[in-house]
């Protein structure tokens, strides 16, 4: 099968895009998922300038890499969230705008739809991201929250992505949704509530990542199984949880990334915990034949020995699914 194996540039994001091509090619790299911030991909240039795309894809060319999917997670975040200082951060300016929150929202849709509108023209089938949530904060609420609460979260979000998948159906683009806490979907009861939500709408799948499951408790191989035919990228990403008892339990304690007090940390692929060989058995078992890309995520590792690493393991894991039963040729009609 030979999956291209790439890299997401959302971390990568403070290199200019030639830098990171030269150095993502010399680690072994088939491609880039390109992050819609930096300088990596600019969703307005893509869309104003005709000779960019082709600009974008000249400049990967030149270090033998390619593009399969474009990323657009922190416009996405804006899209249902609460909006707040936080956001003014992670967002271009005119999304931000004077910072009133229902108009954040709005603008962050819009972006969202020209985003698309840049993936076709880019020649890529699917834009990775975040949807925000506006009812993320009643996970673990008291008071009590009641259903009616939790069902408008998921009508605010049905609301906000209808005539976003709209322009993703007119282009033949698909969205993939990084299920992830802090969005609308983040295990695989809230993900296939999410799906029902948009009417089980082809347009909208998953951008699959393990790493977001694993210290929840989820079953990330079952995730694979319950939404074969939604699985339309994938994050190749790690995750160290304890096997005993810690002072910051699974939401964290309000301890950064790296704290010793920690329950889970982010880890470089093959350092934690994540059984990436049922992964790629149970993604060749649905079919999946998209890229493999690298999130590189460890705070306490050199990102560049961790990327490299990272490649090599993926490579070496990835195996093409037999076409026959390997007990075939003593069947009777082989004889």
């Amino acid at each position: 099968m030979s999956r291209p194996v790439t890299l997401f540039t959302g971390q990568w994001a403070d290199l200019p895009l030639e830098v990171l091509a030269e150095k993502a090619a010399s680690w072994g790299f088939d491609g880039l998922e390109l992050a819609c911030w930096g300088d990596h991909f600019d969703v307005q240039r893509a869309l104003n300038e005709d000779d960019y795309c082709q600009g974008r894809h000249d400049l990967l060319a030149r270090h033998g890499l390619k593009v399969w999917s474009i990323s657009s997670h922190l416009v996405g975040q804006a899209i249902c969230d609460r909006i707040d200082q936080r956001h003014q951060a992670i967002l271009p300016p005119y999304v931000w705008g004077d910072g009133d929150p229902e108009g954040v929202r709005q603008r962050a849709a819009e972006e969202m739809k020209d985003t698309a509108r840049a993936a076709a023209r880019l020649g890529v089938g699917v834009v990775n991201g975040f949807t925000g949530s506006s009812i993320w904060h009643l996970l673990y609420s008291f008071p009590p929250n009641t259903p009616e609460m939790i069902d408008a979260g998921f009508q605010d979000f049905a609301d906000r992505f209808h005539p976003i998948l709209d322009i993703f159906d007119e282009v033949g683009v698909k969205f993939g949704l990084e299920v992830h806490p802090t969005e609308i979907a983040f295990d695989i009861a809230s993900a296939g509530r999410a799906l029902a939500a948009v009417d089980h709408r082809e347009a909208f799948g998953f951008n699959y990542d393990p790493s977001h499951f694993g210290y929840q408790g989820v079953d990330y191989v079952a995730f694979i199984d319950t939404f074969g035919d939604r699985i339309y990228h994938a994050h190749m990403k790690d995750v160290w949880w304890s096997d005993r008892r810690t002072r910051a339990g699974v939401f964290g304690g309000h301890t950064d990334f790296g704290h010793a007090d920690r329950y889970w940390d982010f880890r470089s692929i093959g350092r934690g915990k994540i059984d990436f060989e049922e992964v790629i058995r149970a993604l060749n078992r649905i079919g999946y034949n998209g890229p493999l890309s690298i999130e590189w995520e460890d705070g306490g590792m050199d990102r560049e020995q961790g990327a490299a690493e990272a490649c090599d393991f993926v490579k070496r894991i990835d195996f093409t699914p037999s076409a026959a039963a390997f007990d075939a040729a003593f069947a009777k009609d082989a004889q």
